[in-house]
């Protein structure tokens, strides 16, 4: 096996971390850039000892220069409690990091991988969501600092691919869950734990109806590498995600249980342009590459649970 030389923007972060840890786990060099605004350095401390691994400080708006084989570029705040914080740097991150990496990747001709998210699609009026389908996005909402600045970084990669000759992938992120999720990013898997195994009530937003589709960390990561390691030609936007569908009430009572939690479940009013359903049509993901999620929601809740437990 050839050992390549990766690039991880965002690799402190939740996915970032597992992705440097895979990567090094099958034999190749990893440089880890984070500048630590929703990333945590303890994410990636075990790795440190390793010779191939390196980690350095650095804002993905600020160009950097590198001599790499591949990129996997997933900068960006992705919860809305983080990216909302400070929609401009959200923006900035997503759209000047994009333009720094493109151009870093045309310059020594690397690969590079954009992790996009379904929240492309904004509130979507399709369901389930196919790639093909453009979206319902509000653009002066407030999640719309993440939503169009995603949806920009894929404009810009096209572009790239295009004018320019870059070798690109596009994903398309549902929602995804696991250790080292951070335990105060308001996301509804690590809200739903931390609030039952510290005794509190479990906050539901709106009726409990609303639906999300959740993927173990490590089915995420087997889709993304395959897909890296796909023919040229195809770019995507491919969907990675979990196409099995759960309500948030249902997610509620099945935390309660794993956790075994007496905690009980308030209501609270929906937040503004919150969608109403999120579910991947992952069946390009499944002819193309041969991927799909293995892992059930409880198996991975259970190991989830197991890490916030454990700190």
């Amino acid at each position: 096996m050839i050992k390549k030389k990766i690039l991880v923007t965002g690799g402190a972060g939740f996915l970032g971390s597992h992705l440097c840890e895979r990567l090094l786990n099958e034999g190749n060099e990893v440089v880890c850039l984070d500048n630590y605004f929703t990333g945590q350095k303890q994410n990636v401390v075990h790795l440190l000892d390793n010779p191939f691994f390196e980690l350095i400080r650095h804002d993905v708006t600020m160009p950097y220069f590198i001599e790499v084989d591949e990129i996997y570029n997933l900068a960006c705040p992705a919860s809305p409690i983080h990216y909302q914080y400070n929609p401009i740097k959200t923006v900035k991150t997503s759209v000047m990091g994009a333009i720094n990496m493109l151009g870093l990747a045309k310059r020594i001709k690397a690969k590079i991988l954009q992790a996009s998210t379904s929240e492309v699609y904004g509130d979507p009026e399709v369901h389930p969501q196919p790639e093909d389908y453009w979206g319902h996005v509000n653009p002066i909402g407030p999640r719309s600092c993440y939503d169009e600045g995603k949806r920009v970084a894929e404009t810009l990669f096209i572009n790239y691919h295009h004018q320019n000759n870059v070798r690109i992938k596009i994903i398309r992120i549902f929602n995804t869950y696991g250790p080292r999720m951070h335990p105060h990013d308001g996301r509804v898997v690590s809200n739903f734990i931390v609030q039952a195994l510290n005794g509190e009530d479990i906050t539901i937003y709106g009726d409990g109806s609303q639906s999300r589709s959740f993927c173990y960390v490590d089915d995420l990561l087997d889709g993304m590498i395959q897909f890296m390691n796909s023919r040229e030609e195809f770019i995507g936007p491919v969907n990675l995600g979990n196409p099995g569908e759960f309500t948030m009430l249902e997610l509620a009572e099945l935390v309660l249980r794993l956790t075994g939690a007496s905690s009980k479940i308030i209501y609270m009013p929906l937040p503004a342009d919150d969608p109403t359903q999120r579910q991947p049509n992952i069946s390009l993901a499944k002819s193309e590459l041969g991927w799909e999620p293995k892992i059930p929601l409880e198996e991975g809740l259970k190991k989830t649970i197991e890490y916030f437990k454990s700190i």
